[in-house]
């Protein structure tokens, strides 16, 4: 998906944004970039592949040579960035999160026929972050070219635009899909995606973006330029799966909502009479486990770790290339704890099940390991439709979900006309997807945490919660 960083300040903030982007790795694998602005030497740039090798990592060697008082970096899922931009704008550096759908209708629409030139990726594709500033530098002004992009784009965009001025301009999302936080310090003010990244750099908490808002930053001052509109679709999956355990998005707790989550599936899982008997209540490392501990607190079972992750060699999602050797490290940081395990019965709860990919493997090495049954669930509803707004379940076709696909092998074209029907585990189509996940994947059960359970779970009105993943209602 994508995180990013930014920092205005009297001294110097090169250390800020390196430890405030480095705090964001989790959101992304691919590219990283730092950006640093200096009144007398101009912006420094470096932006690195993090494909196979921590931010932190590549970047340690760049510092001695960043030097100033405002900066922005990103941890990037997508495309190579920050970008330097010059326009009848000025001379800007802009870092963007998000997704453009409509990239080649824009590209037709507005530049076709200026001799406008894009960067094309290795796939070919335009860089997004390019192509939405080509949108901003429509018009006279940065406020109204961010507006003018967020209304032509069909997906989201989050965004920070640094300008010579030595001021951050921070834009949340049109509906506010994705979060931005303001921290502030003596002399200094943050933008952030995540919290806990400028908390652990002494920032106190500041402010909180709108949907749609506008604000600009610098050391002595966050001024809002456009006000927050009133409609928020914020990604309910922020607190399922990718925010970190101590962010707090809309006053609202990461690890707390797990909690509460897991203790909403045991409590609707119990008053049902469908709790089966188990040893151990476990979570599948590492977000599933807040949702396993939440569970096994309302269930009254024990909370146990029968298998470990191992990472010190092969962190986060850090791959090879080739398949094989890919599937045999997925092996390899899956470590039991035979004690735990052996002719024991075991119910895992993940944070979500989407392709399913892991899952039969995950299954094979615990039976291997002598677990006498294998009861999961997952601690959000079944994915049915591919994100179009972030990179969270994108895939070539909603066949590559699961469930979808489970669906299409019951039913055919039929099924796809009862996804509502297929994602409630009381009905008979629910149930028939149920047993068929697993005696594939060789569950003994299979539960799924309901819609209704889980928008209990984060608080928030249902209105202001994108649930389009599960129900196809962005």
């Amino acid at each position: 998906m994508g995180g990013f960083f930014g920092a205005v300040a009297h001294q110097d903030v090169t250390l800020d944004i390196f430890f405030g982007v480095d705090y964001h790795s989790h959101l992304g694998t691919r590219r990283g970039g730092m950006l640093i602005y200096d009144e007398q030497d101009g912006f420094q740039r470096q932006i690195h592949s993090i494909e196979n090798t921590p931010f932190r990592t590549k970047f340690e060697k760049d510092l001695s040579e960043f030097h100033g008082n405002c900066g922005i970096g990103c941890i990037s899922d997508t495309d190579p960035q920050p970008l330097l931009v010059r326009s009848h704008l000025g001379l800007y550096a802009i870092t963007t999160v998000g997704i453009i759908n409509n990239s080649e209708e824009l590209i037709q629409r507005y530049f076709s026929d200026h001799g406008h030139q894009f960067m094309a990726m290795s796939s070919g594709k335009v860089n997004a972050t390019e192509l939405a500033a080509a949108l901003i530098n429509q018009k006279d002004d940065l406020v109204s070219g961010i507006l003018h992009a967020q209304e032509e784009i069909q997906g989201s965009l989050t965004l920070l635009i640094l300008t010579e001025k030595g001021e951050i301009i921070a834009a949340r999302d049109r509906v506010g899909r994705l979060p931005v936080l303001v921290g502030k310090k003596e002399g200094a003010h943050c933008v952030s995606f995540e919290s806990f990244a400028y908390h652990k750099l002494g920032y106190q908490d500041a402010y909180e973006l709108g949907p749609r808002e506008i604000v600009r930053i610098t050391a002595d001052s966050c001024e809002t330029l456009s006000p927050a509109g009133e409609e928020m679709k914020i990604c309910a999956f922020l607190w399922t799966y990718y925010g970190y355990p101590n962010s707090n998005y809309q006053g609202i707790n990461v690890e707390v909502m797990r909690y509460r989550n897991g203790e909403i599936m045991a409590r609707d899982e119990v008053s049902r009479g469908a709790l089966p008997k188990v040893d151990y209540v476990a979570g599948v490392p590492d977000s599933g486990l807040p949702h396993a501990i939440g569970f096994a607190n309302r269930s009254g079972k024990p909370f146990a770790r029968p298998f470990v992750k191992y990472t010190p060699t092969w962190p986060r999602s850090f791959m090879p290339a080739n398949q094989e050797v890919r599937n045999q490290v997925a092996k390899m940081k899956q470590i039991p704890v035979p004690e735990l395990i052996e002719g024991k019965k075991l119910l895992f709860v993940d944070d979500s099940i989407v392709r399913g990919t892991q899952l039969r493997e995950t299954v094979e090495f615990l039976y291997e390991s002598g677990a006498e049954e294998v009861h999961m669930r997952s601690a959000c509803p079944p994915i049915m439709y591919s994100c179009k707004y972030l990179n969270f379940s994108r895939g070539n076709s909603d066949m590559d979900l699961l469930a979808r696909r489970t669906i299409q092998e019951l039913e055919g074209d039929e099924g796809q006309q009862h996804l509502e029907e297929y994602a409630d585990g009381t009905t008979q189509r629910g149930q028939c997807m149920l047993k068929t996940i697993c005696e594939k994947f060789g569950f003994t059960s299979l539960g799924y945490q309901s819609l209704d359970g889980l928008l209990e779970a984060i608080g928030l009105d249902r209105d202001k919660v994108c649930t389009y993943c599960w129900n196809g209602k962005g």
